[in-house]
């Protein structure tokens, strides 16, 4: 970093309720800083200011002794600068110190405007009557009923307080809502209770109905949704991708006429109720994707997929993109749904659906979601232990051996366990957010290719890879592991074998049944299940699974088997984990100087860095790190 300015001594103060702490400190200056200052390890050196990271707090010590919490920053000549502060000393703070305005700020990184392909352009250019705001009642087949379970109570809620803002804002959208034909007055005897939720990307309010009393007497609905991973197998091989989102789509469907009355709603200015299908009620995802599945029946996991309101459209070719785009936008005309073109994307080769990066390379995680794995605060309770397995549980695929790294901390969630954070927790917790924010891409099925199954089991667990060949390279489409419950525990190695293979064979069905695949194991155990000549019922029932499969046994010494390397051969502990550690840039940096020092190296990197294709095969250079890949799993080389 160059610096050409240098403030010498300027004077600083913290304020307090007994006075000032005042302070010279010297900066040197910098235009492309993010924040109006930072205070140096000399400045924190001498002053020693007491730091709680959990609370976000500073106190600095007094020259009298004592210590003082820091809440604001004064600099001579220097714009005011506040420090991290929580909630309720942000209210305090608030309340002694009124101010004309607040405004809560969202930041967010802001890349360079996407250019659709013109051939993409000109067919969204076709459809202007779909970027209008939708108004009134859309006919179609589809409409939404809502059947009451027998001998239910009609409930009615109360009206909540509202800000003065909140109340204009309630008018307003009570306007706009009559006007579009959406709602109505109502005499209904149902009346559930309006709350406003902000919306955080907009900065506004939305208005919600809190339908909860309502939706426990709804019958529910059977609609099947499509699973999430099946409907991501079917966009392999396609480079070219666009996502459409339907504007307000609920309320592109009715009401039954004779259920319109139980969508009645309580405000300050009278009763209401929907015409159209309002947000939050019962059974309305599964009626949008109904309409959906009819609208676009023909053409499903063909070149679209949809899930519940997310139209996602995927090719190979730029003329494929172009002709299924068309298909789909000019359904939705006919059908009268109006999309927003500022949440739509056409003709992307990358795009983000249902938390996952969408691309010809594979799959791979949504980073946004990955940045709050990464900063997720340690767990101080059940529900919050919940929440973060939720998340990271929903990207399991892309870690190996997900459910034995995990048991520590599922098994807090137990009602049988009391809550006790050891340290097979903490390495738990640090791994999994470690193996999820350090994955590999995974690769799509490819289904003209052979699958190849890798296994592996001890008496603690099993864990297994879907993969297959891409070139010279193993990539992997999935990872799976489980815990072997302790029933299942065997002394023979076979029969823990034998249970990882049935284990991966059902779990990957979908992708293997009626496949010729290849199938790796450490021991003999196809060979060796035919050789007995009594069996347990158990195994029986593994093996007459096991056996409507078409496969090629290969037997796969334990020492070339990676896939379950989190599966630990400790005898005191069957939660199985590994140490890990990151390298320092330090480290790092030391490492890539040797690289050049060492000539068997140094050469390699020359030939990575002129596309040799023998050496790519076998090594990879990552942010100046050498890598030797060997069995789909990546080895740091070090210099001599």
């Amino acid at each position: 970093m160059v610096v050409n300015d240098y403030l010498q001594d300027v004077e600083c103060s913290f304020p307090y309720a007994g006075g000032d702490l005042r302070h010279r400190v010297s900066f040197l200056v910098r235009d492309e800083l993010p924040m109006d200052m930072l205070l140096g390890m000399y400045y924190l050196s001498v002053v020693q200011p007491q730091f709680y990271w959990d609370r976000k707090v500073v106190k600095h010590n007094l020259p009298g002794g004592g210590t003082v919490r820091l809440h604001k920053f004064k600099a001579s000549s220097l714009i005011e600068s506040y420090g991290g502060m929580c909630a309720a000393a942000f209210y305090n703070y608030y309340k002694q110190n009124p101010g004309e305005n607040m405004y809560l700020v969202y930041v967010s990184a802001a890349g360079e405007p996407v250019k659709m392909p013109p051939e993409i352009e000109r067919v969204v250019a076709k459809y202007p009557d779909l970027f209008e705001e939708p108004t009134g009642v859309v006919e179609s087949e589809v409409v939404h009923a809502i059947e009451i379970k027998p001998g239910s109570s009609i409930p009615k809620g109360r009206i909540y307080r509202m800000s003065l803002g909140e109340l204009d804002e309630l008018r307003r959208q009570l306007k706009e809502l009559v006007e579009k034909g959406w709602i109505r007055p109502s005499v209904s005897p149902y009346g559930s209770p309006v709350l406003f939720v902000p919306k955080k990307k907009e900065g506004t309010l939305r208005m919600c109905i809190d339908y909860r009393g309502l939706n426990v007497i709804t019958v529910k609905n059977r609609e099947p949704l499509p699973r999430i991973d099946d409907m991501l197998d079917r966009v392999q091989g396609c480079r070219y991708f666009s996502k459409i989102d339907p504007k307000s789509g609920y309320h592109h469907i009715a009401i039954r006429p004779e259920d319109q009355h139980k969508t009645a709603f309580q405000t300050r200015y009278g009763l209401y109720e929907f015409v159209v299908m309002p947000f939050g009620l019962g059974n309305t995802r599964d009626t949008f994707q109904h309409a959906m599945n009819r609208i676009f029946h023909d053409y499903l996991d063909k070149f679209v997929i949809v899930y519940p309101d997310d139209i996602l459209i995927f090719s190979k070719t730029v003329e494929e993109h172009v002709a299924h785009l068309d298909k789909v936008l000019g359904l939705l005309q006919q059908h009268k749904f109006k999309i927003n073109g500022e949440k739509c994307e056409f003709g992307r080769t990358r795009v983000l659906y249902l938390g996952h990066e969408i691309s010809a390379e594979g799959l791979k995680p949504d980073d946004a979601k990955v940045a709050n794995i990464r900063d997720w605060a340690r767990p101080q309770s059940v529900t919050e232990m919940s929440s973060f397995l939720g998340m990271t549980g929903y990207y399991k695929t892309f870690v190996k051996n997900y459910s034995i790294v995990a048991a520590p901390l599922t098994d807090l969630t137990r009602l049988d366990t009391l809550w006790e954070w050891t340290d097979e927790c903490e390495a738990a917790f640090r791994h999994l957010k470690h193996a999820l924010t350090h994955y590999e891409i995974l690769k799509l099925p490819d289904f003209d290719n052979p699958f190849i199954v890798t296994t592996d089991a001890n008496e603690y667990g099993i864990g297994a890879v879907l993969a297959q060949q891409e070139r010279p390279k193993l990539k992997p489409v999935e990872y799976m592991s489980k815990k072997i419950p302790s029933q299942k525990f065997a002394k023979s190695s076979y029969e823990k074998e034998l249970y990882a293979v049935y284990k991966a064979l059902t779990h990957w069905k979908h992708y293997l049944l009626g496949r010729f695949f290849i199938l790796r194991t450490d021991l003999q155990t196809p060979r060796w299940m035919r050789t007995q000549p009594v069996l347990f019922d158990a195994l029986k029932r593994w093996i007459k699974i096991i056996e409507q499969y078409d496969f090629d046994p290969q037997y796969l010494k334990w020492e070339y088997n990676k896939v379950a390397d989190a599966l630990s051969r400790r005898p005191d502990f069957s939660g199985a984990l590994i140490t890990e550690f990151d390298l320092t840039d330090d480290v790092t940096q030391s490492l890539v100087e040797a690289y050049r020092k060492d000539q068997f190296m140094s050469e390699i990197i020359r030939r990575l860095e002129a596309k040799d294709k023998k050496t790519s095969a076998e090594f990879d250079l990552v942010n100046g790190l050498l890598f030797l890949e060997k069995e789909g799993n990546k080895r740091l080389c070090v210099p001599s």
